[in-house]
C-alpha cells in the first residue's frame, strides 16, 4: 500500500502565506508517503505570476523541500517559473522525493485559451510528457487542463505510469465543476488508472478571481471515486493499493484491445 495526501489548500497571491500552508499541511499528513497540492500553489492566477516565479532552487520551492525533509513526505505541487521572455512563465509540476530532492519539472503542455481565459498570454507552454519515479511509485504529471486531453494520459500509461497525479486551479462556472469531475473519472477508468487528483480550495476572502472549486479525488482504475474532499480546504490520507490495479484490468483489459495508434511491429 502507498499513503497518499490529498492537500486541498486555499491559495493566497502571498508566495509567503502558500508556503505556510503546505508546511501546514504537510504536518497533518506526517504518515502519508507523497503529498499532492494543487496547480499554482505558489500564488494565485494573474498577471503577478511573471513577477512572482521564481527559479527551482528559489526561495518557495527550497521552503517546501526543506518541509518535505522534516516530514519524509515526497510531494507534487504546481510553481511557476521564469519562462521563455520577459513577461512569460512556464506552469510547472514539480516533484520532490522525501528527502526534498527535485525529481522532475512538468512544463504543463495544454494552456487554457477557453471560456474567455488566454493562459498563453503569461505562459509558455511546454511539449513533453513526464513520468516520474516518487514514493515507490511511477507518477505521471497533469496539470488542469491537460485532463481534457486524452492522448496525454495514454502516452502517461505507454511510459510505465502507475498513478496519475493530476493538479488543477480549475475555475469555476456553469457546469465546470461537473466537467471536472466526468473529466477526472474518465481519465482513471479509460486507463484502469489509479488516478488522485487535487485542486485549490476556493479562495473568496483573498481573491475573486474565480479559480478554486476544490472537489480534490482520489479515483481508482475503475472509475469509482474513493474519495472526495468537497469544497473546504482539508488534507485526507488515502491508501492506494496496486492489487486493485492488477485486478481491474484483468476485468477490463482496454489497454490490451487497442488497436489505433499502438505499434505491434
Amino acid at each position: 500500500m502507498t499513503t497518499i495526501a490529498l492537500c486541498q489548500i486555499a491559495v493566497s497571491p502571498d508566495p509567503a502565506a502558500n508556503l505556510q500552508r503546505v508546511r501546514e499541511a504537510l504536518a497533518k499528513a506526517a504518515d502519508a508517503d507523497l503529498a499532492i497540492f494543487p496547480e499554482a500553489t505558489l500564488t494565485r492566477y494573474g498577471r503577478r505570476i511573471a513577477d512572482l516565479a521564481e527559479p527551482l532552487d528559489g526561495p518557495f520551492l527550497s521552503g517546501v523541500a526543506e518541509a518535505a525533509r522534516e516530514h519524509g513526505t515526497a510531494v507534487i505541487a504546481g510553481v511557476f517559473e521564469p519562462g521563455d521572455r520577459p513577461g512569460r512563465v512556464h506552469n510547472t509540476a514539480v516533484a520532490l522525493d522525501a528527502s526534498g530532492e527535485l525529481r522532475a519539472a512538468y512544463h504543463k503542455i495544454h494552456l487554457f485559451d477557453s471560456f474567455g481565459a488566454k493562459e498563453s498570454e503569461l505562459v509558455a507552454p511546454g511539449s513533453e510528457p513526464v513520468v516520474v519515479e516518487l514514493a515507490g511509485l511511477r507518477v505521471g504529471l497533469v496539470t488542469c487542463y491537460d485532463v481534457r486531453f486524452p492522448e496525454l494520459t495514454r502516452a502517461l500509461v505507454d511510459q510505465g505510469a502507475e498513478l496519475f497525479a493530476v493538479i488543477a486551479a480549475w475555475g469555476s462556472g456553469p457546469l465546470k465543476e461537473d466537467h471536472w469531475v466526468t473529466l477526472v473519472r474518465a481519465r482513471a477508468l479509460e486507463n484502469t488508472m489509479w488516478t488522485a487528483a487535487v485542486g485549490q480550495a476556493p479562495n473568496p476572502a483573498e481573491s475573486s478571481d474565480g479559480f478554486g472549486v476544490g472537489r480534490s479525488m482520489l479515483v481508482d482504475p475503475l472509475g469509482v471515486v474513493r474519495a472526495d474532499l468537497g469544497t473546504a480546504p482539508g488534507v485526507q490520507v488515502v491508501e492506494l493499493d496496486p492489487e486493485a490495479t492488477a485486478a481491474a484490468r484483468a476485468t477490463l483489459p482496454c489497454l490490451e484491445h487497442r488497436v489505433l495508434g499502438v505499434n505491434r511491429s
